[in-house]
């Protein structure tokens, strides 16, 4: 029996190996799409012209199809270098907004080079010979209008797919469009709870308006380790992130484990950052299992994907425990067992600990890891 791909895992793996190329993909294969749909349509509407008219020659659709497979390809290039940039380089420093008034200069800008290059270059090429003598200026008006108007709302369907892909995670979007997650279905995944150490006294120090700004760098950080590591945030809640991963992924090479030292690693790399607009390196402690979860799509008004079960309580309980052990990173003796600990990995056993509102018990172990 052929093995099932995952379509998402397989998205976020290419994504994870090959960003830019990603981002470039996306736009390509989009405006290709887009493009060759526009002249289909047009080339259909000139054909039930000339059938009206009873006008000939009015040419081919290969060569207007392969102008709009170039075109499709020049502009995804622009598009997605600009997005790939954006993404990397501004993301942190400028509004949403602001973001999306550069992208939107740029698309117009794009408009107009390819227009230009549609009219003075590439139409010589697809006229029939009927109109040996090209269009009149007030044609080309009507067109560059077709053109502003479709780019407009195709501009505004591929921000859509990108914004899906930021809040959802690549490869989310067509299984979302397929209904996947309308009805409950059970997977089992590993979750990890990361909460920032001395929260509370660090928010009295830095007040709640800079207190935000360091939570948002340090999640900023995380998210920055989440595609090499195959991680997924499900959700943010306070000081708290919780990060995901299909057990295959979160077990190959140790990634739901080196995803937390990766992350340490990242803060000390920023520390002169931390330490000269803060005054404070953020230090996470970490819960980590894995179990069975039901995963939905709920809410109305506001959209979710959702995981429910005692997995996630019992993760919540494994990190709350931390301090109490004086140990930054915890896991589950169930998880531990499935992963194949070498001379890399340290683990201490620590006994078992209780559940709330259960009479059960779950053993637990504290966790360190001497290579990234």
């Amino acid at each position: 029996m052929p093995k099932k791909i995952d379509y998402t895992a397989t998205a976020q793996r290419i994504f994870a190996q090959f960003p830019f190329l990603t981002f470039l993909s996306i736009q390509i294969n989009f405006w290709i799409i887009a493009n060759v749909l526009l002249g289909t349509i047009m080339h259909l509407q000139t054909r039930s012209v000339g059938e009206t008219f009873h006008l000939t020659g009015l040419g081919r659709l290969t060569p207007v199809l392969m102008v709009c497979v170039t075109i499709g390809i020049l502009n995804g290039v622009c598009l997605g270098s600009a997005d790939y940039y954006f993404d990397r380089k501004m993301a942190r420093k400028q509004s949403l907004g602001r973001l999306l008034l550069l992208k939107t200069v740029i698309s117009v800008s794009v408009l107009l080079l390819f227009f230009a290059l549609l009219r003075f270059v590439l139409f010589d090429w697809v006229r029939s010979p009927q109109l040996a003598s090209g269009l009149s200026p007030k044609s080309w008006e009507y067109i560059f209008y077709i053109l502003a108007i479709y780019y407009f709302f195709m501009t505004l369907l591929i921000n859509f797919i990108n914004q899906v892909n930021k809040k959802y995670g690549p490869g989310v979007l067509v299984p979302l469009l397929l209904g996947k997650y309308s009805i409950p279905k059970e997977e089992e995944r590993i979750f990890m709870f990361m909460d920032l150490k001395s929260s509370t006294s660090i928010a009295e120090k830095l007040g709640h308006i800079k207190y935000s700004e360091f939570i948002r760098d340090s999640f900023m950080d995380i998210n920055r380790e989440l595609l090499p590591y195959r991680a997924e945030v499900y959700q943010y809640v306070g000081d708290e992130i919780v990060v995901t991963w299909r057990v295959p992924d979160g077990l190959r090479d140790f990634c739901c484990i080196r995803f937390f030292f990766a992350s340490e690693k990242h803060f000390l790399d920023r520390a002169e950052y931390y330490t000269t607009n803060y005054g404070f390196l953020p230090h996470f402690k970490a819960g980590l299992h894995m179990g069975k979860v039901t995963v939905v799509e709920i809410g109305d008004i506001k959209r979710d994907i959702a995981y429910h079960g005692d997995t996630l309580n019992t993760t919540a309980r494994i990190q709350s425990v931390c301090n109490e052990y004086n140990k930054k990173f915890l896991i589950s003796e169930y998880l531990l067992e499935k992963i194949d600990v070498n001379h890399h990995l340290k683990t201490e056993a620590l006994g078992m600990i209780q559940l709330r509102g259960k009479t059960s018990s779950i053993g637990i172990a504290s966790l360190d890891y001497e290579r990234i």
